[in-house]
């Protein structure tokens, strides 16, 4: 179902980085932690670099990983959206990409994590992008 994939740095010329959503305790479930470590090879890059991807709008996003003190790394990650310098970014594509992103992420984990209940969660609490996925799937 996902159409997210990992791509290389983009050029950045005209262009910003939108924050558009952080998870402040990505260490919560160690599951996740180890997803992104194993995507992003962050036992090697470490805070070297941000993560690139690309969702289905065709929209980049920098995936920023943070460290804290203490804590397994990453603990957290910060998501931003490349889009043009000086216009102003479209939201609900944004949540219909980020929708993506959670769903490529639950797909890549696996385990007791599964799109179904990702979907059945988004249902329950009314998100938008959620609904707007179960359409485009019928």
């Amino acid at each position: 179902m996902t159409t997210v994939r990992i791509v290389s740095e983009p050029s950045l010329d005209g262009m910003r980085l939108a924050f558009v959503l952080a998870e402040d305790r990505l260490g919560h479930y160690a599951e996740f932690r180890a997803f992104f470590a194993r995507m992003f090879d962050l036992d090697s890059v470490g805070l070297a670099r941000p993560g690139y991807l690309q969702a289905p709008s065709g929209t980049v996003y920098a995936l920023i990983f943070i460290g804290r003190s203490g804590e397994p790394f990453p603990s957290s990650v910060e998501i931003h959206a490349a889009v043009p310098a000086l216009e102003p970014f479209d939201e609900t594509l944004v949540d219909r990409d980020l929708w993506a992103i959670l769903h490529w992420m639950i797909e890549g984990v696996g385990g007791e994590w599964t799109p179904d209940a990702l979907d059945a969660t988004g249902r329950l609490f009314r998100i938008s992008a959620s609904m707007d996925a179960d359409r485009s799937l019928s």
